[in-house]
């Protein structure tokens, strides 16, 4: 089904090293399973995951997968434990599986994942502390540090005279930037601009009863024999149509668009994008407040960690293409890697409750790709290489 990553014994030392300082600072290591239900990813996780998952089928007709990443897996067994709902920690170590065309599809990824914390701000700062002393323990320097938070973007769509089906789309494209300057450029089109063959279907649907037409939308998906799209439900692909039909209505006003394109044109060192954002909500009369604020408090928080704010570069536009993402983003990358990052993660307070959480519990964490990290560390004094 793959192919194998090299388990070379060079980072297994450093690798062990690193999971027992994370032990030390309380997270415990966790070990979920290699084989899970597909659902969650295909669902949760952003195309790129969807579009490199290795599927299988139990007897039951239950649709598995390889797990192609930990996070999900991990806050599934957080979720079936007896602490659900309260603060807890957890590392990791183990091989991940996603088809990657000539690359290991088989491959290592260590990680942190804190759930239940209810101070986010500096839970944030916690991780993006703990991610940078990962590359100081694998003697990795000359790192950039990028950061973003979605909650922004958020905020500022929830602000803005849109149409609800708008603002979900919005959000739910700020981590395909080609997605979203599509939208962006949609919605300041007229209709008699942007028309489809099927754009009369549309528009009837958009002034019908949303639950009949619902009906209406999958029975004609399912007499013509459709199960599942590029890892979507008949249901799920009802549901998109039907969102596409108030899509087709409506234009952006010029003003507004040029506000969310300001919006995503700050960037530089964290300092400099907090006074930037609240300009522009002072400018436009938004109130931004909350969400602002706790970029400011996280701002504090990794100061008094010790990150060299000078060094850490804030975007707006920052996204990682992960669907499940609600707020603070990061990427640490070596110095003139280009793309690649060796540590990524960010906040995802809203997954435990589509996970199946009764209550909403707050989550943030990241991974560590162990395959670029030990192509350019040096291994600490000590350890083996």
């Amino acid at each position: 089904m793959s192919q194998t990553a090299p388990r070379a014994a060079s980072p297994a030392a450093p690798a062990e090293t690193l999971l027992a300082s994370f032990a030390q600072a309380g997270y415990a290591k966790a070990e979920p399973a290699i084989l899970q239900p597909a659902e969650p990813f295909l669902d949760l996780s952003g195309e790129d995951i969807r579009k490199s998952l290795y599927l299988t089928t139990d007897a039951g007709g239950e649709e598995l997968c390889l797990r192609p990443d930990l996070t999900i897996p991990v806050a599934r067994d957080y979720l079936a434990s007896p602490i659900a709902g309260k603060p807890a920690g957890f590392c990791y170590l183990g091989p991940v599986f996603r088809y990657r065309g000539q690359r290991p599809n088989e491959f290592l990824q260590a990680g942190v994942e804190s759930f239940g914390r209810t101070d986010r701000a500096a839970a944030d700062a916690e991780m993006l502390a703990l991610g940078l002393e990962a590359l100081a323990a694998f003697g990795v320097s000359e790192i950039d540090v990028r950061t973003g938070d979605v909650a922004l973007f958020a905020a500022l769509i929830d602000a803005l005279a849109l149409a609800p089906s708008w603002k979900r789309r919005l959000v739910k494209d700020f981590n395909r930037k080609t997605s979203l300057a599509q939208d962006l450029e949609r919605l300041t089109l007229s209709t008699d601009t942007a028309r489809k063959d099927y754009e009369g279907v549309l528009a009837a649907l958009a002034g019908s009863d949303r639950k009949a037409a619902h009906a209406l939308v999958t029975d004609l998906m399912s007499i013509a024999g459709a199960t599942q799209v590029g890892g979507r439900s008949v249901a799920e692909i009802a549901d998109r149509f039907l969102e596409q039909s108030t899509l087709t209505s409506g234009t952006l006003p010029k003003d507004i668009r040029v506000l969310i394109e300001r919006f995503l044109t700050i960037t530089g060192e964290p300092d400099e994008a907090l006074a930037e954002l609240r300009t522009l909500a002072a400018d436009a009369k938004l109130d931004l407040n909350a969400a602002i604020d706790q970029f400011e408090s996280r701002i504090g928080f990794m100061a008094a960690r010790g990150i060299e704010l000078s060094r850490t570069r804030f975007a707006t536009s920052f996204g990682r293409g992960v669907d499940y993402y609600t707020g603070f983003e990061f990427e640490l990358h070596r110095r003139g890697n280009g793309v690649e990052p060796l540590v990524a993660g960010g906040r995802y307070d809203n997954l435990m409750s589509r996970l199946g959480a009764s209550t909403p519990i707050p989550a943030v964490g990241f991974s560590i790709w162990m395959e670029a990290l030990t192509r350019f560390a040096a291994a600490p004094a000590g350890s083996p290489r």
